[in-house]
């Protein structure tokens, strides 16, 4: 049987259709899920996709958090279910607290849109498996809310435990402190990052790279081989 891949569409998420698309790419079944909804629908694993969710202008993510679906995913990630949080959906899962730290607005508070160098400082979690740790990738970033920020004991813990996952390279474009793109939780299960992995898994789009692909090859890896 196909794994199955949550994606879940919140008002106002514009990326919902294009992570579908590298789902199946992967060779993953995409199963669409609505944030008024608690049902999972029996999935193996949920990405909250970017886009701009309704309540945005109170503070990134602070009223998605609260989405019925929301409760569901928390529970599931708690118990292990893998979970890829991407830009806006990254910033969620700090509003939850399923990842520490918060989001701001970028350092030069313009949105940006670009492509952006990352080098895989974990390859150990449940999407970046099909990485080597230090690979270098290259994939698109735009946001206005992407810099990541914690306590310095936050930064120092998650780099004690190996758990920042991605470093911005060459240019930091938000201000995120220590260069951060991407963190995971202390199981691995769960990675927010801000840069869009969903926009480089075809040579036709996005970069022209299929450095992207790696994270939806991982979680087929992980769901097999589970």
């Amino acid at each position: 049987m196909t794994a199955r891949v949550g994606v879940i569409t919140f008002p106002g998420t514009l990326d919902d259709r294009d992570t579908q698309r590298a789902v199946r790419t992967a060779g993953l079944e995409a199963v669409p899920l609505w944030h008024r909804d608690k049902d999972l629908k029996q999935v193996d694993a949920v990405i909250l996709p970017g886009g701009f969710s309704y309540g945005d202008y109170l503070r990134a993510g602070a009223i998605s958090r609260f989405s019925p679906v929301m409760e569901s995913v928390i529970d599931q990630a708690k118990a292990g279910m893998p979970v890829l949080g991407i830009c806006n959906g990254f910033q969620v899962l700090t509003e939850t607290h399923l990842l520490p730290g918060a989001m701001l607005r970028n350092n030069h508070l313009h949105f940006i849109c670009r492509d952006q160098k990352l080098r895989v400082e974990n390859a150990e979690t449940a999407w970046t498996r099909s990485y080597e740790q230090g690979q270098e990738i290259n994939i698109p970033l735009k946001n206005i809310d992407g810099r990541y920020v914690a306590d310095e004991h936050v930064l120092d813990e998650l780099e004690a435990e190996g758990r920042v996952v991605f470093r911005y390279q060459e240019l930091n474009p938000n201000g995120s402190l220590r260069d951060i793109a991407g963190i995971c939780n202390a199981a691995g299960n769960v990675v927010g990052l801000m840069p869009h992995p969903e926009h480089a898994v075809e040579p036709l789009i996005g970069t022209g790279r299929t450095d992207g692909l790696g994270f939806f090859t991982s979680i087929l890896k992980r769901l097999v081989s589970a």
